[in-house]
C-alpha cells in the first residue's frame, strides 16, 4: 500500500540518536515521496543510506528558508510529494519548516504530520520531574543580560521547564539558572540521549551547575535541561517569607534574598521583589 500522496507536505521525525527509533510509517513516506527537504543533506544522507532510501533531497535550513519555501511549494502544487526533515527529531521544534508550513496551509496544500522522535518527550519522561504541566523554552538568549531577564520572567513559573542549550553555553547558563531559581530548585540533565553517551542526571540546581563545570564531558553533545516548576504559593511561601524576614534582620536585602533562595528553593528574584515590597522602598545600598 502507497503511503505518500500527490500534493502533500508531510512533516516527517527522524531519529534524535539511534537510528532504529524510526516508524515504519515514516520510512515508507520517505521512500516514496518525489524529494526530501532535508536541514542538512549530508547528514540526512546518512540515515537515508541506512535504510537503503535513494529519495533526492534538497537543503532546507535556517539560511535559506524563505527562498527555498516558495520553491518547495511550487513542486507540491505541481503536484509533488515533499517530506519534510530535520537532523534529529521532529522538525520545525527550535529547528526550519515553520515558514513552509505556513506557506503551505495558505496555498491549501494539505500538510500531513508523521510524528515519531522528539528530545523534549524523551528528556520529560526520563527526567523525574512532574509532566502533567510543561512548557518548552526552547533555546536561551547566549548574552548573560538577555538570558538572566528571560530567566527572571520564568522564575515564578509553576509548570515544569525544559530548555535546549548549546554545549559551549551550558555551564553559564545553568549557573544563571541556579542564580534566577535558587540554587535548591531541582533540575534534571539530560545529554545525548538515545546516544551511546546518553546521560540523565536528577539534582539541585546549584550541585548540577558545580558538576557540569567541573567535568569537560558533560559539555559536550545535545543537551536538554529540564527544571523543575517554581513552588506553589502558600505554606512554602509563608515558609520563605519568614526565613527572608528573620535574614533581613542581620543582612541587607540582596544578601539576605541571595541567602533565603539557598534555604528554600525559591527563586531569588522573587525574594527580592517580596523584600522591596515589604520595605516599601528600592534598598539601592544593599550592594554593599
Amino acid at each position: 500500500m502507497s503511503e505518500a500522496e500527490s500534493g502533500v507536505l508531510y512533516i516527517v521525525a527522524t531519529p534524535i540518536g539511534h537510528l532504529d527509533d524510526i516508524g515504519a510509517r515514516a520510512l515508507r513516506v520517505l521512500a516514496e515521496v518525489d524529494v526530501i527537504a532535508a536541514e542538512d543533506t549530508r547528514h540526512s544522507a546518512r540515515l537515508l543510506r541506512h535504510y537503503g532510501i535513494a529519495t533526492p533531497m534538497v537543503a532546507l535550513h535556517e539560511h535559506n528558508e524563505r527562498a527555498q519555501a516558495p520553491r518547495v511549494l511550487e513542486r507540491l502544487r505541481g503536484g509533488a510529494a515533499v517530506a519534510l526533515v530535520t537532523d534529529a527529531g521532529t522538525p520545525l521544534i527550535s529547528d526550519p519548516g515553520f515558514h513552509l508550513v505556513r506557506l503551505a496551509q495558505e496555498a491549501d496544500v494539505r500538510v500531513v504530520p508523521v510524528p515519531g522522535p522528539s528530545a523534549i518527550v524523551a528528556a520529560l519522561c526520563a527526567s523525574g520531574q512532574p509532566v502533567d504541566r510543561f512548557a518548552f523554552e526552547g533555546f536561551l538568549p547566549p548574552r548573560a543580560g538577555p538570558r538572566a531577564a528571560r530567566l527572571a520572567e520564568l522564575a515564578a513559573e509553576p509548570r515544569t521547564l525544559i530548555f535546549f542549550e548549546a554545549p559551549h553555553r551550558v555551564a553559564d547558563a545553568l549557573r544563571a539558572m541556579a542564580e534566577a531559581f535558587g540554587a535548591a530548585r531541582e533540575a534534571s540533565y539530560c545529554r545525548e540521549l538515545t546516544k551511546l553517551h546518553e546521560t540523565v542526571r536528577r539534582m539541585p540546581l546549584g550541585e548540577l551547575a558545580a558538576w557540569v563545570r567541573g567535568d569537560g564531558e558533560q559539555q559536550l553533545g545535545e543537551i536538554v535541561i529540564v527544571v523543575q516548576g517554581a513552588p506553589a504559593a502558600g505554606a512554602d511561601e509563608a515558609e520563605a517569607r519568614r526565613v527572608l524576614e528573620m535574614l533581613l534582620e542581620e543582612l541587607p536585602l540582596k544578601r539576605a534574598a541571595a541567602l533565603a533562595s539557598r534555604l528554600t528553593g525559591v527563586s531569588r528574584n522573587v525574594l527580592y521583589a517580596w523584600g522591596v515590597e515589604g520595605k516599601g522602598t528600592d534598598r539601592s545600598d544593599d550592594g554593599q
